[in-house]
Formats: C-alpha cells, sequence, structure tokens
C-alpha cells in the first residue's frame, strides 16, 4: 500500500483545486465538473494527488485534519503570494503564534509555518497534522498504510516517506474527541498488486480502526476510520 490522495470535500472544486494547485506548485491531472486533480512530485519521492469532490453543503464539523505549508525564511513573502491566490487570515483562536493561520478558497484552515529545520527540506507541503487520541496507536497504523517510517518532527508521532522527501505525517493530540460529522479533508491510500483487500482488513482492525458503511451502494474502495475515528478510504490496485 501507499499513500497516493490528499482529499478534499468542495462546493466548487475547479475553484479550490486551483487555488491549492497554485498554492503548491502542482500540475492539472483532471479538471471535471464535480471533481478536479492535481499532482505534487517529489523529486526521488512520492507523488501526492490533491483531489476536489464536490458536495452539496459547507462543512461544519471542526476541522481534524489540515495542510501546513512551508514558510521558513520566507514565511512574509509566502502569506502575501497566498493572499494574492484569494487566501485570507482566519483567527481560529491561534492567540500568538509564529505560524501564520489562512483560509483557502472555501475558508479550509491552514498554517504557513516559520522556520523549522524538520521542514527545510519538506518541499511546498511541510506537515500533514491529524488530530489523534493516541497518537502512538494511530502511528502505528499509519505506518503500516503508508510504508511511512518515523521521522524528526514537531508532534507526538511523524511519519515520513522512507525517502526522506515530501511531507511530514503528523499524529497531533486532539483537542476533543471527533464528532459525528465527516472530516471535510481525508487520505486515500491505494493497494499494490497482489495486496488482499480482506486482509488489508483485517490489518487496519487488528491497528485499532474499523470498517464505515455509509449507505453509498457498491464502490470500487473501501471506507474506514482510523482508532481515533478519522475516515479514510482504501482504493483497489491499479490493473
Amino acid at each position: 500500500m501507499y499513500l497516493e490522495n490528499i482529499v478534499f470535500d468542495a462546493l466548487d472544486p475547479s475553484r479550490l483545486g486551483r487555488f491549492w494547485e497554485a498554492a503548491v506548485g502542482a500540475e492539472t491531472l483532471t479538471d471535471k465538473p464535480d471533481g478536479f486533480e492535481t499532482r505534487l512530485r517529489h523529486q526521488g519521492g512520492p507523488d501526492l494527488d490533491l483531489c476536489f469532490q464536490r458536495v452539496p453543503e459547507p462543512p461544519s464539523e471542526p476541522l481534524r485534519f489540515h495542510l501546513d505549508l512551508r514558510g521558513g525564511d520566507h514565511q512574509q513573502d509566502t502569506v502575501g503570494r497566498l493572499l494574492g491566490l484569494g487566501a485570507r487570515h482566519l483567527d481560529i483562536g491561534q492567540h500568538d503564534v509564529p505560524w501564520v493561520v489562512l483560509g483557502d478558497a472555501e475558508d479550509n484552515p491552514f498554517c504557513v509555518m516559520e522556520h523549522r529545520e524538520v521542514y527545510v527540506d519538506t518541499g511546498p507541503i511541510a506537515a500533514l497534522p491529524l488530530d489523534s487520541a493516541d497518537p502512538s496507536r494511530d502511528g502505528e497504523l499509519w505506518g503500516w498504510l503508508t510504508g511511512w517510517t518515523p521521522a524528526p518532527g514537531a508532534a507526538p508521532v511523524s511519519l515520513r516517506h522512507p525517502s526522506r522527501c515530501g511531507p511530514l505525517l503528523e499524529l497531533c493530540p486532539e483537542p476533543g474527541p471527533k464528532g459525528p460529522g465527516k472530516n471535510r479533508l481525508h487520505l486515500d491510500v491505494r493497494l499494490e498488486r497482489g495486496d488482499d483487500p480482506d486482509q488489508t482488513a483485517r490489518g487496519i482492525a487488528q491497528r485499532g480502526g474499523r470498517e464505515l458503511d455509509h449507505g453509498w451502494g457498491t464502490l470500487p474502495w473501501r471506507v474506514y476510520a482510523d482508532g481515533s475515528g478519522n475516515e479514510f478510504c482504501v482504493l483497489p490496485a491499479r490493473s
């Protein structure tokens, strides 16, 4: 298995997707009314696809997963560029912090980070922080799902692609339990040829996750939640 997609729920997938494509320097894969996809390449490391899928209503649940962009020594220049793309400053109760909180084209919060040594060579996305009730437990599951391994970071558990290219996946202590609403951002992992979907389901359950049934009918992928309730999808192997 490997991490393939960062998925955003969107009212206007093309508008939101083009914002993020410009923000991180990705390249368009698909631009359709109900879905926009753009690929962020890391030389020598993972390709990550940012996917934007249409939903009928704006999300209302607190954000449990977001993107941290690398600002570093050019943090304010980066903030200015993103504001020019359509971002805006957000106050989510962060008070006096060294990072800058912005909202994207649909007001999804994200951060532009100050200089940190662990983010120097990540590429434009420094980190993927995910709320967790038990970072050690969830880190074991996410490491198994993605093949990413422990790495130095700012969170209790940080994982990174074995190439040490690309962002960190950070398991951060949650401010409170997940509510009943669906995460507006989630991750997709892809099976590789020879991976058994049912064995994968058992491995997820053994590591604290569970399969979900949203009543969406037959889908080519399977939907799960980690031990903290964060949804993710397991996509079939490519033919």
